[in-house]
């Protein structure tokens, strides 16, 4: 895969069939079989078109990322918990992978501290049906986390917030 564009100096051009197509795209795939297809027919373009379009947009840094983005409550999951934890930050990088790799944990990364207000630097989003599950949940990254843990604490959502991306317009 080819490193992303960086150079902010030298924007990467997007023709007008790429600007379509981001369009078509930014508020996420048809739910069909062949969303795809499905974008090809509406752009009239060829299916293999538009993933070629998509890989090369994705390689240059114009589209960051193609994924699903779950409504969790749609799916029973009400207790949304932000898992925050104090590692030593020499090995951030390597327990976020393992914390990143548990199959409740949605998404992990890692963030600067704001001492001595925020002694935080890892982040593990969790999601369950109750407090109870996110709590069990939680234990288990504690339990993975070892020693290196040495404090965390549970932020809970108190209300849904709109999950877009950027939104370029049709002109």
């Amino acid at each position: 895969m080819k490193p992303l564009n960086h150079d902010l100096m030298t924007p990467t051009p997007v023709d007008e069939t790429d600007r379509a197509l981001i369009t078509a795209t930014q508020a996420g795939l048809p739910l069909v079989s062949d969303p795809y297809g499905a974008v090809a027919a509406e752009l009239d373009l060829a299916r293999e078109d538009v993933l070629a379009r998509l890989r090369r947009m994705q390689a240059q840094g114009i589209v960051r990322r193609i994924g699903v983005i779950p409504q969790h409550y749609a799916l029973g999951y009400r207790a949304n918990g932000m898992s925050v934890w104090d590692v030593p930050d020499e090995h951030a990088v390597e327990l976020g992978r393992q914390v990143g790799a548990l199959d409740f944990v949605s998404h992990c990364y890692r963030r600067p501290r704001h001492l001595p207000v925020w002694r935080y630097n890892l982040f593990a989003m969790v999601h369950g049906r109750s407090r109870a599950e996110v709590e069990r949940q939680v234990a288990q990254i504690a339990a993975l986390l070892g020693e290196d843990c040495r404090a965390h604490e549970v932020l809970y959502s108190k209300r849904i917030l709109k999950k877009t991306g950027l939104r370029i317009g049709a002109g």
